[in-house]
């Protein structure tokens, strides 16, 4: 049993992805559950919005989940009383410290240059010691000495010193839960058995295991789960993953960059894992074949033209169909998705992603007289418009309007003129698309048909 647990403080980022994607497959791959819990005890920071982005973009990636998500803010009355009985069994205990004197024990172990950790000044006083009334956090009573050690499914055997972990706070002075408990307490009553996270959270792990522990010696049932730490993604230049390097929302790199989500599923499962030199993997190939050993220790590096080349891979794979139905949404109401799948095994052979699609097909739907970019109306001389006005009457008289048929039309007209190539289909291709790129000149005059070619042609010839 695994488990994605975002906080919907912000959209679902890359790493976020990649994480949720190999929780998802290591449960599949074993025949287990992967679960989703919505980790929203931030009230102020956690929105609507976000909560709505991760479970998009999670189902827009495929990751269907076992399970209804669980909100973490619906669990708190449950975190509580977890936290009660730590403190009836003498686990944890209360602590009257105020800001003030917690602030000056900091200040005095940064002068000393000391690690930042609370003392344990309340860990074995009397609350009856403390004022009538006055507030009070409760906190763990974690071990003081030897040591804690983590055979974690990626980093190995990991050791931390008890003595490092100091009693961190179970319930905040106005009740609430802090997240170390409460990921523990919905951990267990989920039935997560891996936790499979970024490294980040390693530290984590040492502060979160004497919660299993106190509560499997007060109650028994708290078998501590399998910790899996997969290491960050840093930018192609080895520095950390920021925005600079492409480290995005989901939504956005399906909405504003135009990639397919098969694109960045794969992707994303190249990121730090491997087999063998494949490359590209079906979603049932990297079920069968994703195993933890297969991650490495090292940060991988994201890269953003790896994707998009990978992205074009998979567009030139992808049913013709369907990007015709995804192009057509960018391309607003006037787009025919009958003509754009007719038009596709021609469009998709040179776009690295949907706008590049897109934008390539809109001069099918242009309406006459066509707008011209600049590029496209300094090509149009008047040299060019008389040349534009010969092939036309060239074309006018063809009887073959195949790309066999209108390649031996052109070349014979430049041949006769004395022209290299380029000087007519140049001219022809701003006349007929308003631009100086498209797909081939003669794949652009067959989709456009004999009647708007022609038009469209002599509307720029003189």
């Amino acid at each position: 049993m695994t488990r994605f647990a975002p906080s919907p403080t912000g959209f679902l980022h890359i790493g976020g992805a990649r994480t949720a994607l190999f929780n998802w497959l290591y449960a599949k791959h074993h025949g287990g559950k992967a679960l989703l819990r919505i980790e929203d005890t931030d009230r102020k920071r956690s929105t609507q919005d976000a909560i709505d982005a991760i479970l998009d973009g999670l189902d827009w990636l495929g990751l269907e989940y076992d399970a209804d998500p669980v909100f973490q803010s619906k669990q708190v009355d449950r975190h509580v009383e977890v936290a009660n009985k730590l403190l009836e069994a003498g686990h944890a205990y209360k602590c009257f410290a105020t800001p003030e004197e917690l602030e000056e024990m900091r200040a005095e172990q940064r002068a000393k240059k000391l690690p930042m950790r609370y003392d344990g000044r309340w860990r074995d006083r009397d609350p009856s010691e403390a004022p009538e009334g006055a507030p009070f956090t409760i906190r763990l009573k974690t071990p003081q000495s030897g040591e804690t050690a983590i055979e974690d499914l990626v980093q190995g055997k990991v050791k931390v010193r008890n003595e490092e972990v100091d009693d961190y706070i179970l319930l905040r002075a106005d009740g609430t839960p802090t997240y170390m408990l409460a990921v523990v307490v919905d951990d267990h009553d989920m039935g997560v058995t891996h936790v499979v996270r970024g490294d980040d959270h390693l530290n984590n792990a040492f502060r979160q295991l004497p919660i299993y522990h106190a509560m499997d010696a007060i109650e028994g049932g708290w078998p501590q789960p399998e910790y899996a730490h997969i290491p960050l993604i840093h930018g192609n230049d080895g520095a950390k993953l920021s925005k600079r390097h492409g480290a995005l929302g989901v939504e956005a790199y399906r909405d504003e960059m135009g990639i397919l989500p098969e694109a960045l599923f794969n992707y994303l499962l190249r990121l730090g894992w491997g087999h063998g030199d494949q490359e590209e993997f079906t979603c049932d190939q990297a079920i069968a074949l994703f195993d933890l050993d297969g991650v490495g220790k090292s940060p991988s590096r994201f890269d953003l033209k790896k994707l998009e080349n990978m992205n074009g891979h998979y567009i030139r794979e992808a049913d013709d169909a369907r990007l015709a139905q995804l192009s057509a949404a960018r391309l607003g109401q006037n787009a025919d998705a009958a003509v754009l799948t007719e038009a596709m095994p021609v469009l998709k052979t040179r776009a690295r992603n949907l706008g590049e699609l897109a934008d390539g097909a809109a001069f099918l739907f242009k309406q006459r007289p066509l707008d011209l970019t600049e590029k496209a109306a300094g090509l149009l001389t008047e040299e060019a418009r008389a040349l534009l006005a010969t092939v036309s009457a060239r074309f006018a008289a063809e009887k073959d309007w195949t790309l066999e048929g209108l390649e031996a039309t052109l070349k014979s007209t430049a041949e006769e003129l004395e022209l290299g190539l380029g000087k007519l289909a140049q001219p022809l291709r701003a006349a007929l698309t308003g631009q100086t790129t498209s797909p081939g000149i003669y794949d652009v005059l067959v989709l456009l048909g004999r009647e708007e070619s022609l038009a469209r042609i002599d509307a720029q010839a003189t």
